[in-house]
């Protein structure tokens, strides 16, 4: 069996050699992990073993660069199908109020009339409804629950309200109640469509402008040892230049829907610029960014000390869908995530005027850009100076960029 599950990683592409699989086999013999592990067994694990301890071992054994941690995860689902991901959340609100059983439709008319909470009323209101509240809901105006038009809960329809658990659907929570793993952008991705190879070619000529030359050390010393020890040096043309980009790139959320063509773009500019430093936000950027998705708590990177670390040579692109609350924009505290004490707003200001070159990339189509109160927040910040995720947006971000 696990022969082929070695042929599954392999097909993923994952740089899964024959030693490392051996390792795999030697540290299963060896009980590292086993049948006397406590916990119930699952039909789809190996005989004897828990699919959780066989799942980090082999992930421990296979896989050496986090990267491609992804990649293993879904090749690991597809091999071994039906096998559920496991997740141990702390969360103070009973499960069991917010387990959905119906689907709320409302007409425009209706949607229309249901009033908009304020921040602070909003946020005072949920306190109350956790004080008062004793038992699960469903439907209605007022409680914690599924459906019906309550701020509170999910599955139903409020213009402004905080989400708690569940998917979203109309994308105007204020807050999420939730924890969400993220998934890092592959930068292995391969380009796929004519019109991003096409924007793949704008970005070399951006990367390549800069030194014209440089030297060749190979064939200097060739030409000068033929040259009877004569130096004569050679130059050839610089394949990369000093271009530096400082990548930012919004993940999770909404952003899940956007992940291939993110995924395209990240790879063309880790092949193309030599000196790319790039970060990950939810959303909006607040007082800290992160570089991996699994530690984004445990590994952050202050958002000063980012602006400090890196001079105004580099070039600024934001990749995001500005997608939200504006209240995650504008508001203290207004992060889906976290109770921030500056508003996104401040460190929009903050980095835009430490790196006087900058541009939004918005991977959203752009005729609903106006439909959108936050993108027109965004842009409003960023100078207008944000483009769509298209052959012409990449040209016209590739033009703002090298004036």
């Amino acid at each position: 069996m696990l022969i082929d599950f070695f042929y599954t990683l392999r097909s993923a592409k994952l740089p899964v050699s024959v030693k490392e699989f051996l390792t795999l086999l030697e540290a299963l013999k060896e009980g590292v992990v086993g049948p006397n592990a406590p916990g119930p067994q699952s039909d789809a694990e190996p005989s004897g073993y828990k699919i959780e301890d066989f799942y980090y071992l082999s992930r421990a054994t296979l896989v050496k660069d986090e990267k491609h941690y992804d990649k293993f995860d879904r090749a690991f689902a597809a091999y071994f199908k039906g096998v559920e991901q496991l997740a141990d959340f702390t969360k103070e609100v009973p499960l069991d109020w917010l387990r959905q059983t119906l689907e709320l439709n409302l007409s425009p008319e209706e949607k229309a009339a249901i009033e908009k909470m304020g921040w602070d009323e909003l946020m005072e209101t949920l306190k109350k409804r956790f004080e008062e509240q004793k038992e699960r809901h469903e439907g209605g105006s007022k409680w914690i629950g599924t459906g019906g038009t309550s701020p509170f809960g999910h599955g139903g329809y409020n213009p402004q309200g905080i989400r708690i658990g569940g998917a979203g659907k109309n994308k105007s929570a204020v807050k999420v109640w939730d924890q969400r793993a993220y998934k890092d952008y592959d930068d292995t991705q391969e380009l796929g469509t004519r019109n991003i190879k096409v924007a793949l070619r704008r970005l070399r000529k951006f990367a390549r402008e800069g030194h014209e030359e440089e030297l060749d050390l190979n064939d200097t010393i060739k030409s000068t040892a033929a040259n009877a020890g004569y130096l004569d040096i050679k130059m050839v043309p610089e394949r990369h230049n000093n271009v530096k980009v400082l990548l930012l790139m919004d993940v999770g959320g909404t952003m899940d829907e956007h992940i291939a063509r993110v995924e395209e773009l990240f790879s063309a500019s880790k092949t193309e610029f030599k000196h790319l430093e790039f970060y990950y936000f939810h959303n909006c950027v607040y007082d800290f960014m992160w570089k991996n998705n699994r530690r984004r708590f445990s590994e952050k990177f202050a958002t000063w000390d980012i602006i400090r670390k890196y001079n105004k040579d580099y070039k600024l692109i934001f990749i995001g869908d500005a997608t939200m609350s504006p209240y995650e924009i504008l508001q203290p505290g207004g992060s889906v995530e976290y109770n921030n004490e500056e508003a996104g707003v401040e460190w929009l200001g903050r980095l835009t005027s430490a790196f006087p070159k900058f541009a939004w990339i918005n991977p959203e189509p752009q005729g609903v850009w106006q439909y959108r109160q936050s993108i027109s927040v965004v842009q409003q910040l960023m100078n207008q100076r944000m483009f769509p995720l298209t052959l012409k947006g990449l040209e016209d971000t590739m033009r703002l960029l090298t004036k």
